[in-house]
């Protein structure tokens, strides 16, 4: 199997952290295609298109132990949302619209511990490059940069419910897991995301129409989720249960997963009747509050983690001591039960749409990210394939 990769014109080109204007921002594409073959795998699955054939594929980022899967998933239409007679449905997953999609890589599993803890260590990178004056931000690299999210105030919190490598990360603001996607992307030369609560969907229902994936059965939900009948209040090792129909594992249960979209209970009765495409359908956020979160959790019982089911994040920072509040952490309990899980795109992203899944998405959450950058209590750094390699000072 042979990827087709053209490392010769390598260029990602993004968005800077504080929001550079739209004219500023150079032009480009991602030019590694990682996770595509020319010619027709022997083995399933495999998505056409006219770019090649789509297959699953492992990747590690250079100087790390982070690794993950991703899975092709085709293009299709869909009905996003359930219909009144759906037993436990919420009056905000209707009315039904049709939603169509080109085809996209989601990940197997939700991201872990593992691999969130590697992105942690960007931190304590960027403050040393600081002081020893190396990899300086400047106005040609800012638009390569991120935010780190700052140690943890109360590990013990975060952790209470373990932190071992393959259990799902949780606890991460909405803004920290784009932020997450922005600095992997970076890493590897491909654009990664959030889903959009339509992919999601799309990617959960895996060409069904039922309740569940599996079906309309939630006696059936043991085989397939973890939730609060047989998870003893507590998230798990991701993967130990059975996939649904397009091999992607815990899209019910273990842990409700963080989507694109700003949560309101209209956003359908919007939509109603029309046949929208691709990131048309999403709602974007312009406020920190309330995001889309779907699958439901350890904690839920099985209603919520149907495949139209829709949750709902809130401020989750009461517990917070500092001021202003961390914009990359969750401190209240109702966090510990959301992770997120990551796309990728088959044709990378414009300009526009960058600013829209990486950026700060609302005054209120730029104003707290400059505020937690003025005060040193935040850092800013830039991130390429280099990032983990040995720097020299100057």
């Amino acid at each position: 199997m042979s990827v087709q990769r053209d490392f010769a014109s390598r260029t990602l080109f993004v968005v800077a952290i504080l929001m550079a204007p739209l004219s500023a921002i150079p032009t480009g594409q991602a030019s590694e295609f990682v996770g595509l073959v020319e010619e027709q795998p022997d083995q399933q699955p495999f998505v056409k298109t006219d770019k090649g054939y789509m297959v699953p594929y492992k990747i590690q980022v250079a100087g790390t132990e982070l690794e993950f899967e991703m899975v092709p998933v085709p293009g299709g239409t869909v009905t996003i949302g359930s219909p009144d007679s759906e037993a436990g449905r919420h009056v905000s997953e209707g009315p039904t619209y049709e939603l169509q999609l080109e085809p996209f890589w989601i990940g197997k599993y939700e991201v872990t511990w593992q691999e969130y803890k590697t992105f942690m260590r960007t931190y304590d990178a960027f403050k040393s490059f600081e002081t020893r004056g190396v990899r300086e931000l400047t106005d040609d690299n800012r638009v390569d940069a991120v935010t780190a999210p700052t140690p943890l105030y109360d590990p013990s919190f975060t952790f209470v419910l373990g932190e071992e490598p393959r259990q799902p990360a949780v606890t991460v603001s909405h803004y920290a897991a784009r932020q997450y996607t922005k600095w992997l992307s970076l890493q590897l030369g491909h654009v990664y995301r959030l889903p959009t609560e339509g992919e999601w969907e799309y990617a959960c229902r895996a060409g069904t129409k039922t309740a569940y994936s599996f079906g309309d059965d939630p006696n059936q939900l043991g085989d397939y989720a973890w939730y609060y009948d047989n998870a003893d209040e507590q998230y798990q090792v991701v993967g130990q249960k059975k996939p649904n129909p397009w091999g992607l594992y815990d899209m019910h249960g273990n842990v409700a997963e963080l989507v694109l979209d700003q949560y309101a209970d209209d956003t359908y009765q919007k939509l109603a009747g029309k046949k929208v495409t691709g990131t048309d359908s999403v709602r974007w956020a312009e406020d920190m509050y309330a995001h889309v979160v779907r699958g439901g959790s350890f904690y839920d019982d099985p209603p919520s983690l149907r495949s139209a089911a829709r949750g709902q994040t809130d401020d989750w920072r009461e517990e917070d001591p500092n001021l202003p509040k961390s914009p990359w952490w969750f401190t209240d309990e109702p966090a510990l039960a959301v992770g997120f899980r990551l796309v990728r795109p088959l044709r990378p992203p414009s300009q526009e749409e960058l600013v829209k899944v990486w950026e700060p998405d609302s005054d209120r959450l730029r104003q707290a990210v400059e505020d937690r950058l003025s005060e040193g209590r935040g850092v800013l750094g830039v991130v390429d394939p280099e990032l983990f390699k040995p720097q020299e000072s100057p």
